[in-house]
């Protein structure tokens, strides 16, 4: 919006770093063109780990996945965007009040001397709400804003030690299913080169997340590794019914509802809605049309809107049972689906080339069903 000649301000709260476990796909390196040295590692393959201790290795032949560190990651996006001739505040958003003449004043406060918070307003013609699960912009301003479901996720940032443990692999990232560690998603080891994320997600409010990623530290040997930084934050796993007022605010990223079900992935699809959303808003300012803000939601069902409505089924029915997990794993050893799956992952997009892969891996799939 800024390299089009618009003014845009860019709110954002003080030393905030988003809990995650930073994964980046090839297609988002390429399309947001990131450079090398925010990646702090390079993922070449991954491990499934089933309630029974069953290890499948899937390798990323030919690529990699990226691991970022989201407190470097994301400042160097702001940053950017500064570069671009964005104006950046720090502060708490408020609230959205309009003017006589209809336009959009929205209110932040930041920590001024002592302990009185200093307040600030600045009119806007567009606002665009990329301010995480249940966003405040959302609250205040789109029907359907509560309509959204959750994963509560919580990882801990630890030391690489000087003396790894035993099968530790720099390179892997580890995916555990298994109820002791999530009754209904999974725990996770994501290397980030010098550190770890290690953590797990559970929508049960009444399962210890903390407690499940102690035992998972345990298990993986890094129990008394040094911890940097412990973080939790829920995870929307439905886009949200609309992101738009109808009149001049639309939503982005988890504010949206944009994380991937059963992967728990965010980063690839916050910042593609942001780009769509970008969009819709230079057709919205051009035109005076605020029907154009709702083309970020249809834009970005279009093209997303099948993988997250299959990764939905798959962790309503895959995730529910150890005895399903189990057989989930087993599933993740044939090379169809290996290699059907990290296609749609590292490109976003199902791959329609293989059509005989897909018909092997529909009866596959009946057979695990049917035992």
């Amino acid at each position: 919006l800024a390299r089009q000649g618009h003014s845009v301000l860019l709110l954002d709260r003080a030393g905030r770093i988003k809990p995650c476990g930073g994964a980046i796909p090839p297609r988002l390196i390429k399309d947001f063109a990131i450079p090398d040295h925010l990646l702090v590692a390079r993922a070449r393959s991954a491990r499934m780990i089933s309630p029974a201790d069953v290890k499948v290795d899937i390798p990323i032949e030919g690529g990699f996945v990226g691991m970022v560190d989201r407190e470097h990651f994301d400042e160097w996006l702001r940053e950017r965007a500064a570069e671009a001739g964005v104006l950046r505040q720090t502060g708490r958003f408020e609230k959205i009040e309009r003017d006589d003449d209809g336009v959009a004043v929205v209110h932040w406060h930041s920590e001024g001397e002592g302990t009185q918070p200093v307040h600030s307003h600045a009119r806007a013609r567009c606002i665009i709400g990329a301010d995480g699960a249940k966003s405040g912009v959302a609250r205040a301003e789109i029907d359907g804003w509560d309509k959204g479901k959750f994963v509560f996720a919580y990882h801990e940032i630890v030391r690489k030690p000087e003396s790894p443990p035993a099968g530790y692999d720099g390179s892997r990232c580890d995916v555990i299913y298994r109820g002791s560690l999530s009754p209904d998603f999974y725990g996770w080891v994501f290397p980030h080169g010098d550190t770890l994320s290690i953590g797990t997600g559970s929508a049960d409010k009444g399962f210890s997340l903390r407690h499940a990623t102690a035992a998972l530290r345990q298990d993986c040997g890094m129990a008394n590794a040094q911890t940097v930084r412990r973080e939790g934050a829920p995870l929307p796993m439905k886009p949200l019914p609309r992101w738009d007022n109808g009149r001049d605010v639309v939503l982005v990223g988890d504010a949206a509802g944009v994380v991937a079900p059963a992967s728990g992935e965010g980063i690839y699809y916050a910042m593609a809605s942001a780009r769509m959303a970008a969009q819709a808003a230079m057709k919205f300012l051009a035109t005076g049309n605020a029907k154009h803000l709702a083309q970020a939601r249809k834009q970005f069902l279009k093209e997303h809107g099948r993988v997250f409505w299959v990764l939905g089924i798959m962790q309503r029915f895959w995730y529910s049972s150890d005895k399903r997990r189990e057989r989930f794993v087993d599933i993740c050893r044939d090379k169809d689906v290996q290699q059907l799956t990290f296609d749609a992952y590292m490109h976003k997009r199902l791959v329609r080339k293989r059509p005989m892969a897909h018909v092997r891996i529909f009866f596959k799939d009946v057979a695990h069903l049917l035992g």
